[in-house]
């Protein structure tokens, strides 16, 4: 080692401090999941908000029924799905492994299977406006089946890969706790 005073250890010219600044690549996975994920929430929250807007407007009575429709019967348990971004959102900062968990377990629960209920519950109405063209729901001027369908699958996509990225986020901070126990 060299002092202030003495001379420079022999074989180091100064260029041995790069392997120090390396971060460790399960580090970096969980940053870019993380704003992967995030992202993913956002999109989930403009969603959920236009849904919660939907469900106001109509049982305020704001505008008329011709111009946003009743929501359907999914809408309302979909609205808890702001429950799994909750605890996915708060899971962040110090790398919880549990909140992270909770909040897949109750994408399923709160926000996949309303969709799936969903699906089901619009598909007579999606099939009489397939075959005879007719809608009787509309929002703004469309039929509410095609746009609440379009939501659907946009929603299922994003929680999906909410699904998909939380679980690789989950094994690189289990990778992570597997090297400090080593130590």
């Amino acid at each position: 080692m060299a002092s202030r005073a003495g001379p420079r250890a022999t074989g180091t010219d100064g260029s041995d401090f790069q392997h120090r600044e390396r971060v460790a690549s399960h580090y970096q996975m969980s940053v870019a999941l993380k704003m992967k994920i995030k992202k993913l929430i956002i999109a989930h929250l403009v969603i959920w908000t236009l849904l919660v807007l939907q469900v106001f407007v109509s049982h305020m009575k704001i505008v008329s029924h011709d111009l946003v429709a009743l929501p359907y019967q999914w809408e309302y348990p979909y609205i808890l799905s702001i429950i799994p971004s909750f605890f996915g959102f708060i899971s962040f900062p110090r790398n919880n492994i549990s909140y992270l968990v909770i909040s897949m377990i109750s994408i399923g629960l709160f926000s996949i299977a309303p969709l799936i209920y969903g699906s089901m519950e619009m598909f007579p109405v999606a099939q009489q406006l397939y075959r005879h063209g007719k809608a009787f729901r509309f929002i703004f001027g469309y039929s509410a089946v095609a746009v609440m369908y379009s939501v659907l699958a946009i929603a299922v996509q994003l929680h999906s890969w909410q699904i998909y990225y939380s679980k690789k986020l989950l094994d690189s901070w289990f990778t992570s706790t597997q090297e400090k126990k080593k130590k």
